[in-house]
C-alpha cells in the first residue's frame, strides 16, 4: 500500500525559509485575532458613556460573543476536517474581519452585539484552525517552540490595540468605531496566501497519498535549496485513512479522557483570562478611575503579554509541558489576586503585567499541548470541542462577574477569577497526561534513520 510518511517526511526537515514564512502568516492571522478579541472591552467605558449602557447590559453581549466562540470553535474544526487546514485559515480568518468591519457601522448595543457575536465566532474558528495547523506543519522536536513563537508575535496585537484605543477612544463620540476597523484588517492575511501548503498529514488522513506527497515533495524542495541534501525519513506507520471525524468519536476511550481534561484546562482559562482583560477597564472606570485612565492602565499591562509568550518559547519543549502549564497557572492566580486587592495605579499595572505576562505564557504552552493528545483523526475534532466548551463556559463568566461586583463588590471578582485559575492548574497537575517523551521518542526514531546505512 503506497504511504506518503507524511509525519516523518516533516519532522526530519530543518527549519528554512517555508517554516518562517508559514511562522509569520500564522502570527499575522493571530495579531489580528488578538487584536480584535478585547475591541468591545475596550470600547464599552465610552459606550456606558455615550449610550447609557449598564454594567449587566456589557454582561450580555460578552456572554453572547462567548456563544459565538463556541459555534465558531465548532465550526472551525469542522471545516478544516472537511476542507483542509489552510482553506479554514484564511476562510475563518476573512468571517471575523468581515464581522469587525460591520461593527464600524453599528447604530446601537444591539446591532453591535450582533456583529460582535459573529466576529468571536470567526475569532475562535480561526485559533482553532491555526493551533491545529503549526502542530502538522512543523517537526515534533520544535513545534512548542514555533507555536509559541507565533504567539509572541500575534499577541503584540492586543498592547498595540489597547494602545490605539486609548489614543482614539477619547477624542471624539464616533472615534470609538476606529478599534473596529483596526480588527478588521486581519483580511490582509490573503497577502500570504501563495505561501502556505495544505497540511500533508491531513491529506493523509483523508486517504490522499499522492496529494500529500505532491505537498512534501513542493516543501522539501524548497527546504533542500536553502539547507542542502535531506536526511532520509523513519520509516512510516500506517494510519487508517479517516473521511470524516464524526462527533461520536470522542466517545472512545483513547479521546474522551483528553476531551474532558482540556474541556477543563479551557473552560478555567476562558474564565479566568477574559474575566481580567473583558472587565478590567470596566471595572476600574465604575471605581473611580478616568475612562482615559483605565484604558491605559490596561493596555500598559498588556505589554508583558508577548514577553509572557517568549517566556513559553524558551520552555515548552525543554520541560514537561503540563507541569509548565501549572505553574504558570499558580502564578496566575496569586498575582491576579493582588491586581484585585490594590487601588494604587503602580501596583495595578505592575500585577497587571505580570498576569499578562503569565496568562500569554500559558496560552502559548496550551496550544501546544492540547492537540498533542489526539492522533491526526481526532485533533482537530477534539481540539475543537475542548476549545469551543471553554469558550461556552464563559457565557455564564461575565454574569457572575456582573452578579459578583454588584452584590460583594469590586475585590470579589478577583477571590473567584484567581480560584478558576487554581482549579485548572490543579487539575492538569493530577490528570495531565505527559507528552515530552513522545516527542522525544519520535526525534530517537528520526536520528536513527538518519544513521541507518542505506540499503
Amino acid at each position: 500500500m503506497y504511504h506518503s510518511n507524511a509525519l516523518n517526511r516533516l519532522d526530519r526537515l530543518p527549519i528554512g525559509r517555508f517554516h518562517k514564512l508559514t511562522l509569520l502568516a500564522v502570527s499575522f492571522a493571530y495579531f489580528f485575532e488578538f487584536a480584535d478579541i478585547n475591541s468591545f472591552a475596550t470600547t464599552a467605558p465610552k459606550l456606558i458613556d455615550l449610550w447609557g449602557i449598564t454594567v449587566d447590559q456589557v454582561a450580555y453581549v460578552t456572554s453572547l460573543s462567548f456563544v459565538g466562540m463556541f459555534i465558531g470553535s465548532i465550526a472551525g474544526g469542522t471545516v478544516a476536517d472537511r476542507w483542509g487546514r489552510k482553506r479554514a485559515l484564511l476562510l475563518t480568518t476573512f468571517f471575523f474581519a468581515f464581522f469587525s468591519f460591520a461593527s464600524v457601522f453599528s447604530w446601537d448595543l444591539v446591532s453591535l452585539g450582533v456583529f460582535r457575536v459573529l466576529t468571536s465566532a470567526g475569532l475562535s474558528a480561526m485559533t482553532v484552525v491555526a493551533v491545529v495547523y503549526v502542530n502538522e506543519m512543523y517537526p515534533a522536536a520544535v513545534r512548542g517552540k514555533y507555536q509559541a513563537y507565533a504567539i509572541v508575535i500575534g499577541i503584540c496585537g492586543t498592547p498595540v490595540t489597547n494602545l490605539i484605543a486609548s489614543l482614539v477612544v477619547p477624542l471624539s463620540d464616533w472615534s470609538w468605531r476606529l478599534v473596529y476597523l483596526w480588527g478588521s484588517l486581519g483580511i490582509l492575511l490573503v497577502l500570504f496566501t501563495r505561501h502556505l501548503k495544505e497540511s500533508p498529514r491531513w491529506l493523509a488522513s483523508r486517504g490522499d497519498h499522492a496529494g500529500a506527497d505532491a505537498v512534501l515533495r513542493e516543501i522539501e524542495a524548497q527546504v533542500a535549496a536553502e539547507k542542502g541534501p535531506l536526511p532520509e525519513p523513519a520509516p512510516p506507520v500506517e494510519e487508517v485513512p479517516v473521511a470524516k471525524a464524526p462527533l461520536r468519536l470522542l466517545l472512545q476511550k483513547k479521546y474522551l479522557y483528553p476531551t474532558l481534561l482540556l474541556t477543563v484546562l479551557w473552560v478555567t482559562q476562558t474564565i479566568g483570562f477574559f474575566g481580567y482583560s473583558s472587565w478590567a477597564p470596566t471595572l476600574l472606570a465604575k471605581e473611580g478611575f478616568s475612562v482615559e485612565k483605565s484604558v491605559f492602565y490596561v493596555a500598559l499591562t498588556t505589554v508583558g503579554a508577548p514577553l509572557g509568550s517568549y517566556l513559553a518559547s524558551l520552555v515548552t519543549d525543554r520541560f514537561e509541558r503540563k507541569w509548565s502549564i501549572a505553574v504558570f497557572g499558580t502564578v496566575i492566580a496569586v498575582c491576579g489576586l493582588l491586581y484585585g486587592l490594590t487601588f494604587n495605579p503602580v501596583f495595578i499595572i505592575v500585577f497587571g503585567f505580570l498576569v499578562n505576562f503569565f496568562e500569554r505564557g500559558y496560552t502559548a504552552l496550551a496550544y501546544a499541548y492540547s492537540p498533542e493528545l489526539f492522533d491526526t483523526a481526532g485533533r482537530s475534532l477534539g481540539t475543537s470541542v475542548s476549545y469551543g466548551l471553554g469558550r461556552l463556559s464563559n457565557a455564564a463568566g461575565p454574569l457572575i462577574v456582573a452578579a459578583l461586583y454588584n452584590s460583594s463588590g469590586y475585590r470579589s471578582v478577583f477571590y473567584f477569577i484567581a480560584g478558576t485559575w487554581m482549579v485548572g492548574a490543579v487539575a492538569l497537575a493530577l490528570f495531565g497526561p505527559r507528552t515530552r517523551q513522545a516527542r522525544i521518542a519520535a526525534t530517537q526514531r528520526q536520528a536513527a534513520a538518519v544513521e541507518a546505512p542505506a540499503p
